[in-house]
């Protein structure tokens, strides 16, 4: 069992390495300079890449999806390193007010636009026609055109959250754990009295 397990992992590490290889060779296609809605304001898809030339769109489906939380908590810890090669910016359908509310409450520091499930996100899904499947897609500015490279969709078995593949190495997977928003249980007894506690 364990050389089945080892040689899976082996061909698997080739398989995401060839992957890379291809991903770093596409040019991509043009898209329209789309507009979000910030708590600043509108703003362009050109706007978002700031002083880079290629931006990373994490694809959200909101507040209401814990899964969705638990694969932006992952990105919120490599947010320093990624944004030093790109610029970052989370999407949802969400109002800003609605999504800087959510981000502050989960400690997150993504640049955040709202797709209010318009134009961009039924056009520029990582999965066509599904409007809000969860994501992300990699944009590159050329000589003042966007063009999109390359997208991944999230999901059990991606490539995009540890925190599944950890849970794998201990048997454990999506049939016995659900992510949660918080994980503190109140204690039968307070010591405070216990009065104003929000579960």
């Amino acid at each position: 069992m364990n050389e089945e397990i080892q040689a899976l992992q082996q061909q698997l590490y080739e398989t995401t390495l060839k992957l890379h290889k291809l991903q770093a060779q596409v040019q991509g296609d043009p898209v329209p300079d789309y507009v979000f809605d910030t708590l600043e304001g509108s703003v362009t898809l050109k706007e978002l890449f700031g002083n880079k030339n290629k931006l990373l769109i994490i694809h959200n489906m909101g507040q209401g999806c814990r899964y969705c939380t638990l694969w932006a908590d992952g990105f919120n810890g490599l947010l320093a390193h990624l944004e030093s090669a790109m610029s970052v910016v989370l999407v949802s359908r969400d109002s800003p007010e609605t999504q800087r509310a959510f981000a502050n409450s989960r400690g997150w520091r993504f640049r955040l636009a709202s797709h209010g499930g318009n134009g961009y996100i039924k056009e520029q899904s990582v999965v066509p026609d599904s409007h809000n499947m969860p994501g992300a897609v990699v944009y590159e500015l050329r000589d003042g055109e966007i063009y999109r490279l390359n997208h991944g969709v999230f999901g059990p078995g991606d490539l995009y959250c540890s925190m599944l593949n950890l849970l794998a190495l201990a048997g454990i997977g999506e049939e016995n754990w659900t992510p949660q928003y918080r994980y503190w249980q109140k204690p039968e007894k307070m010591d405070d009295g216990g009065n104003n506690v929000v579960d």
